[in-house]
């Protein structure tokens, strides 16, 4: 494991019974960058990120985080990382500034204020910091959670699917919080199945499907998997959509709307 690498996967396998989650997953996430892991739901995405946090322990393979193994040096893991679920695991009764100190008292960390306040700034909630969580909006408690994930400056964050459930201002709220991670030097690994999601954040894309990494590469790397269409004698380059769609064939799983979006796009030739 290089310096530059945060996170290698190799031959992760994972079953429950007779069900084959995991059949062999390989892929490397480099220091600093957003790397997402796209694939439908029941594609074995959040079974990965239990393995990576130590929550799981897989059947084969190996996977370390910072140089630690995470079977064997499972304590160093959780020392290093940090993990957001899919709902907001914040306390509504409290404000958002305290449940910032109470993360950061629980850490053991001097000067929870500051650490507090740093954060409700870097996350634009400032002005919301005093008020109860229960009066904020989704993308607002979405904020509030991964600035909790980050009290301790984890150099790897897991955010597995953080935009359920969010409406699309919300969802730009979030997005806008991920790039601020990147450029602080966090590595983010990012779980979802929105296809733009992956598009709009991620320096590089793994597909994940019915257990196995199908593709893994840049956007740009996974657009030159499809040959440009004509329109009108004009090419159009493929999207992150049209990628996923071919590769996997499951329509079904896309957001509301996308298939029937897929299949006017195919049926106009475009």
């Amino acid at each position: 494991m290089t310096t530059d690498t945060a996170i290698r996967v190799q031959g992760l396998e994972k079953s429950y019974k007779d069900l084959h989650v995991l059949r062999g997953v390989d892929f490397e996430v480099a220091r600093g960058s957003i790397f997402a892991l796209l694939g439908s739901n029941g594609a074995g995405k959040t079974t990965v990120v239990r393995i990576l946090s130590t929550l799981l322990k897989a059947d084969a393979g190996t996977a370390a985080i910072a140089g630690f193994d995470v079977a064997a040096q499972a304590q160093k893991v959780r020392e290093t990382i940090s993990l957001t679920g899919q709902f907001a695991a914040v306390d509504e009764v409290l404000s958002g500034r305290e449940n910032l100190v109470l993360i950061a008292q629980l850490r053991h960390l001097p000067d929870p204020g500051a650490i507090a306040d740093g954060l409700l700034a870097r996350f634009s909630l400032t002005d919301a910091g005093s008020r109860k969580v229960s009066t904020y909006s989704g993308g607002m408690r979405r904020r509030l959670d991964i600035a909790m994930s980050l009290i301790g400056d984890p150099p790897v964050i897991f955010l597995d699917e953080p935009t359920t459930g969010l409406d699309p201002a919300a969802r730009l709220e979030v997005w806008d919080a991920v790039r601020e991670l990147a450029r602080g030097g966090t590595t983010v690994l990012l779980t979802t199945q929105y296809l733009e999601e992956a598009e709009q954040l991620a320096d590089r894309i793994s597909i994940l499907h019915k257990g196995r990494i199908i593709v893994d590469g840049t956007l740009a790397e996974l657009k030159q998997l499809l040959p440009p269409a004509e329109v009108e004698y004009v090419e159009k380059q493929p999207s992150l959509e049209d990628v996923f769609f071919a590769l996997t064939g499951e329509e079904e799983t896309a957001e509301p709307g996308d298939a029937a979006n897929a299949a006017t796009t195919r049926k106009e030739g475009r």
